[in-house]
């Protein structure tokens, strides 16, 4: 295979190229956020009908059934949460369509893993869309510096209806108010995402075959990293960095000499190791001071309501917070606190579970499969980001990650094998 003229070869290929590859189109169109859902169901009804059909697609594992359970479970937190608090039918209604268009996403992109699509061309795709970004900065930095609006439009397509504006909306740029730096969030609702993503691409990257995409794809993905100002992600690429690093020496003996000295000097200066770890956690708060206060507030509002008021199934909707936080939601910022806040218990253990399970599959299998290896990178990412970001609200940008993800579900044998579909 020429990996500089890698092309898809099939409509499926195509759909899921052509949606990531067209990013920042899409974004200006402000029509980002629908693609997704869009792709995601299309594909899905088109996979379910090629099953009834008996045509030749890859089997769904207990993983992708565990992930469709767990969503399902979602969904009931959310029915029984509305009827619980008495929001009434048309809210019922407006929050399934959320959930179709936000949780049901992660357990139907890992199933389309099934249909005839070759991970290379997503990692490809991913590249492209780094090199964009790199291409682009010039021209979003000079909007900064001749101070052009921050936010040139919102897209009429916002009619439509989604979690606020900035979904629809087409950002140069943004001012942190608490250091006063320009940060950037390109196609993203906020700058932290565009971290979140840069982080997958990064991932992404890492795996592509060619080296002159290759090095397109990380430049692009660290300058997503920085270009954020995003703390997490940050220490999520260095994270990431240090996983594949390791997995690369992890069977060589060099690595564990190298290692011994390290532990045994760690361990005669422990104290001043925690330390050093303590002020680092503290430095990295303070960074963004107000920030840091607003999501503990976020957070300790959720847990005294949820715990008070709706243990079970939640209060089925977000509710404004107060002026000491200014007035965001409560329970965002956090995919933990919001699941309990908003659906419950119920709703925090339907993604627990099927987040763990994996882990624990995928761990058992990255030493034999490269693409286990990159499956789990992928949930390590999620996992990092439920403590900052809700996954509902982003399903939308970091579904390349979920379908990589399904395909780690399969054993290699499956992943390889050549498959002729419409």
């Amino acid at each position: 295979m020429d990996t500089q003229t890698l092309t898809p070869q099939n409509v499926d290929e195509k759909a899921v190229y052509g949606a990531i590859v067209f990013s920042h189109v899409f974004w200006l169109l402000g029509a980002l956020y629908a693609i997704a859902p869009i792709l995601a169901w299309l594909l899905f009804i088109k996979m379910v009908s090629a099953k009834m059909y008996r045509q030749p697609l890859k089997a769904l594992t207990g993983l992708h059934y565990l992930w469709f359970v767990g969503m399902c479970f979602m969904l009931l937190a959310l029915v029984i949460g509305h009827l619980e608090q008495g929001l009434g039918i048309a809210k019922l209604i407006k929050s399934s369509i959320g959930w179709a268009k936000g949780w049901a996403l992660l357990a139907i992109f890992p199933a389309l893993s099934c249909l005839n699509i070759r991970v290379e061309i997503i990692y490809r795709a991913a590249c492209k869309v780094c090199k964009y970004t790199v291409m682009l900065l010039p021209v979003f930095i000079l909007a900064w510096l001749v101070g052009l609006p921050k936010t040139l439009y919102v897209s009429p397509l916002s009619i439509i209806g989604g979690p606020g504006p900035e979904f629809f909306s087409v950002s140069l740029y943004e001012i942190d108010p608490g250091s006063g730096l320009p940060r950037w969030r390109l196609f993203t609702p906020w700058a932290p995402a565009l971290g979140m993503l840069g982080n997958l691409y990064f991932i992404f990257a890492l795996q592509e075959k060619s080296y002159n995409w290759r090095m397109w794809g990380i430049a692009g993905s660290l300058l997503m990293v920085l270009m954020s100002g995003s703390r997490l992600g940050i220490v999520c690429y260095i994270t990431l960095f240090g996983y594949f690093s390791c997995l690369h020496w992890v069977r060589s003996p060099v690595m564990y000499f190298l290692i011994s000295p390290v532990l045994l000097a760690a361990g005669a200066i422990g104290d001043k190791i925690i330390e050093a770890i303590t002020g680092t956690i503290t430095a990295f708060k303070s960074a963004r001071a107000d920030s840091s206060r607003v999501r503990e507030a976020l957070a300790d509002i959720a847990i005294e309501r949820w715990w008070n008021e709706a243990i079970f199934f939640g209060h089925g909707i977000v509710h404004r917070g107060p002026h000491m936080v200014e007035y965001m939601p409560i329970g965002s910022h956090h995919t933990w606190y919001g699941l309990l806040f908003v659906k419950g218990i119920v709703g925090a253990i339907a993604l627990f579970v099927p987040m763990m399970l994996t882990f624990c599959a995928l761990l058992l299998r990255i030493f034999n499969s490269q693409i286990a290896k990159v499956g789990l990178a992928i949930l390590m990412l999620l996992t990092l980001y439920t403590f900052g970001e809700n996954l509902e609200i982003l399903a939308y940008l970091f579904w390349p990650g979920l379908l990589v993800l399904g395909m780690a579900f399969h054993t290699e044998s499956d992943n390889e094998q050549t498959m002729v579909t419409g």
